[in-house]
């Protein structure tokens, strides 16, 4: 048997990340790529996804890009044609698009493009990396599906903290995260029984650097509401993530790991 270190390893896996450029994206991708993950790093726009593969690969880790759009069905199964019958270890949906807004601000094409990307493409990697994630499981004996939820998929926002209903958190994007998690429990329902473990993770207050430099009165409001009394830092989201994707988490399946500092308790 492996000890534990062996088993938090991702040594030899491989993992794609949708999403990868952004601010928490980044740091899911260095975080299993310092345990030793092979990282595909997605993204649409090439020179963004190539700059930050040539980033990781000057830090000594390995690194490749994929570039696709995820809600271009299209273009997602050419991607996989291409990556052909190689192992797919890990899967992380991480992709997110959307803005500010409320009930009575939003369209409805705000709800179905959030939606669309958050949701529809996460099905959609999914049943496009079946094959590569069961050829997975005969080389390792499993494989593991991390979907990026949120605490406003569990709870509503205050929005007092928010200047105005245009700059408040949007019910779409709590809506399509609260369905992304109960997406969650189907999918690892009907994969668990392969070795296909499908988790969650609902990240909480996570402001990216440029909103904690340029609105710091906010950015106190929010660490205010959390019982740690601060807000999360993007190297924070690694562990939970890489624990999800290691082997240390193998009897884990359709669960929801939730990284908010305590905000849910209240």
């Amino acid at each position: 048997m492996r000890n534990l270190q062996q088993r938090f390893s991702l040594e030899g896996k491989s993992v794609l990340v949708t999403g990868a450029t952004g601010y928490l994206g980044r740091a899911m991708v260095y975080g299993l790529a310092e345990l030793g993950a092979r990282v595909l790093v997605n993204g649409r726009h090439c020179s963004r996804v190539e700059t930050f593969v040539a980033e990781l690969r000057e830090a000594q880790l390995i690194a490749e890009p994929a570039v696709f759009d995820i809600n271009d069905e299209r273009a997602v199964r050419e991607w996989f044609d291409q990556f052909g019958d190689t192992p797919l270890h890990g899967l992380v949906n991480n992709a997110y698009s959307g803005g500010a807004g409320s009930i009575e601000t939003a369209s409805d094409t705000d709800y179905r493009n959030s939606y669309e990307v958050s949701l529809v493409s996460a099905n959609r990697l999914l049943r496009e990396a079946l094959p590569n994630l069961r050829l997975a499981i005969n080389e390792c004996g499993g494989a593991s599906v991390v979907n990026i939820g949120s605490m406003y998929g569990m709870v509503s926002p205050d929005q007092r903290l928010y200047e105005n209903k245009n700059a408040s958190n949007p019910p779409f994007y709590g809506a399509v995260k609260a369905a992304l998690l109960q997406w969650t429990r189907y999918a690892a329902c009907e994969f668990g029984i392969e070795g296909i473990r499908v988790n969650a993770i609902s990240p909480g207050p996570f402001p990216s650097n440029t909103v904690q430099s340029s609105n710091a009165d906010f950015v106190t409001t929010l660490a205010s509401k959390v019982p740690l009394g601060r807000i999360g830092q993007a190297e924070e989201i690694q562990g939970p993530l890489s624990f999800l994707i290691s082997d240390a988490s193998s009897f884990v399946n359709g669960s929801n790991l939730v990284v908010d500092g305590g905000w849910t308790c209240w």
